[in-house]
């Protein structure tokens, strides 16, 4: 099915001036799940550091099925740009986002390709096509991001175990060139 094109540049932004107390229980989990998009929106080579910015004073950012735990934003952020040159995303599939009070929990598929080695115990080489089952448990506070566990499950396109359950009618997101996204329904 053809996608709808659009383009990804500029960044997202969320207002994060305002402490949780000031809020109702709706409109903090509204603001939640505006943080996550908008991390994940600046989650580029071009915007990163808006992402970065959405982290707390204290941040833990972990990656348990490789062994990666930063507590420092600029080791994270380079951390960011290590990832942007060792994978190359061909597309994603968002399944699920929900949020409390004080975590937001995201469910996709990323297929990615291997196309440098400066991720910290990757478990495929340069030029292995993959599908990464990629799951987010973001912790928040006064909307500001204090902790980000990444579970990524590697594996093979292709492989045995690389069977997900996907919804009728989930969105695809098809990275076709640099700067714009195709989206099929």
């Amino acid at each position: 099915m053809a996608g709808v094109e659009r383009s990804i540049e500029g960044s997202l932004a969320v207002d994060t001036t305002v402490p949780d107390s000031a809020l109702t229980r709706e409109q903090i989990i509204a603001r939640n799940l505006k943080v996550v998009e908008a991390h994940f929106h600046n989650e580029t080579p071009e915007h990163v550091e808006r992402a970065i910015a959405l982290y707390g004073d204290t941040i833990s950012w972990e990656a348990p099925t490789r062994g990666i735990v930063m507590n420092d934003k600029n080791e994270i952020l380079e951390a960011y740009r290590a990832i942007f040159r060792t994978v190359a995303y061909r597309r994603v599939v968002p399944l699920r986002r929900f949020a409390t009070e004080q975590f937001v929990f995201d469910d996709q598929i990323g297929h990615v390709t291997v196309v440098g080695d400066e991720m910290p115990n990757i478990p495929y080489p340069v030029g292995a096509e993959l599908a990464v089952r990629l799951t987010h448990l973001f912790e928040i506070k006064d909307g500001k991001i204090v902790r980000e566990i990444a579970y990524e499950m590697w594996r093979e396109e292709g492989a045995p175990n690389a069977v997900d359950f996907i919804p009728p009618g989930t969105p695809e997101i098809v990275f076709s060139a640099p700067g714009t996204v195709s989206v099929s329904r």
